[in-house]
């Protein structure tokens, strides 16, 4: 996974690219898929921020909600390729492959990846009384108890709800969920014990463990997340429930190589900004390597984790349309 170590020693493992000549005429528009304010948009604002400085060209942000995001993924599918409209998406995009089984767009075929940007731990996480010592016990509780315990999510193709549906892929059982409008509210019902299991993003968890006022049992990366005193999945006996809320920059496919190799360097620069560095670590979440926010990487990447998430949706039988 992403790491910021993984990001200093970068410059000296990643060979220089050759920089591009493109400067954009006008300024670039990033479509994010999600309302202004949240995790996505925050960090969509603070990489637009710094490929502005890089481009020198204003780069903007443009939130376009609806449909679990695929909205917004085709008005940029379908977009002029000349590298002012972008867009800024999470692990969503991954998922809606198989969560959506007619969209106007193809989720590869139709975008041109330029890097990933962020990556955030998802926290397994329970009401303050709830029983289990530890996610074995959380796991045994679940094959136990299956649908009498509630499970919150933000609604379909949201991490925290491919987080749930991997937890009770895990298990083979599954919880009654319970859909909230984001994660907020989800955990003010879990802090009052009215829900039983969230697996929500550790940007939103944080202060709540760190308060002792929802009980925590593991995050899903493969190392530890400083502050947190959870164990890893893995090192938790379920290493199958290993995920985290990515991010990532896209431009139509057409999208000239010139073009996307200058933007690709752009968002490169702006990961290695030290206010991007300093807010991402306020969010609980690791920028992504420079290896990372290439365009090869990202494109493998997202062909692995569309062809990873569709037998767990398809499993689970939970579609958005």
């Amino acid at each position: 996974m992403l790491s910021r170590r993984a990001l200093l020693a970068a410059p000296l493992a990643f060979p220089a690219i050759a920089r591009a000549a493109w400067v954009p005429d006008r300024p670039v528009t990033v479509t994010v898929p999600f309302s202004a304010g949240g995790p996505t948009d925050v960090i969509a604002r603070l990489v637009a921020e710094g490929m502005g400085r890089e481009l020198g060209q204003a780069v903007v942000v443009e939130n376009v909600t609806g449909a679990g995001g695929t909205i917004a993924a085709a008005r940029v599918a379908n977009a002029r390729p000349d590298g002012t409209t972008l867009m800024f998406h999470h692990i969503g995009h991954a998922s809606a492959a198989t969560l959506y089984r007619k969209l106007p767009y193809d989720v590869q075929g139709s975008f041109a990846p330029l890097g990933l940007a962020s990556d955030a731990a998802m926290t397994v996480v329970a009401r303050p009384d709830f029983p289990a010592a530890d996610l074995a016990g959380v796991m045994a509780a679940i094959k136990r108890e299956g649908d009498k315990l509630t499970l919150a999510h933000s609604g379909l193709g949201a991490a925290n709800q491919l987080c749930g549906m991997l937890l009770q892929h895990a298990a083979g059982t599954a919880l009654t969920s319970v859909v909230f409008r984001g994660s907020a509210p989800a955990i003010t019902e879990l802090m009052a014990g009215r829900i039983d299991l969230f697996c929500d993003q550790a940007t939103n968890t944080a202060t709540f463990l760190r308060e002792n006022r929802i009980k925590g049992y593991a995050v899903t990366l493969p190392q530890r997340v400083p502050g947190l005193d959870l164990p890893t999945t893995a090192e938790a006996g379920q290493p199958s429930l290993a995920m985290s809320t990515w991010h990532g920059l896209y431009a139509p496919k057409a999208t000239p190589a010139e073009i996307r190799a200058r933007l690709s360097e752009a968002l490169r620069a702006s990961l290695r900004e030290e206010k991007l560095l300093a807010r991402l670590a306020d969010l609980v979440t690791e920028p992504a390597s420079q290896e990372h926010a290439t365009e090869a990487f990202h494109t493998r990447f997202l062909a692995e984790e569309v062809a990873r998430w569709r037998p767990i949706i398809q499993a689970a039988g939970q579609y958005a349309d």
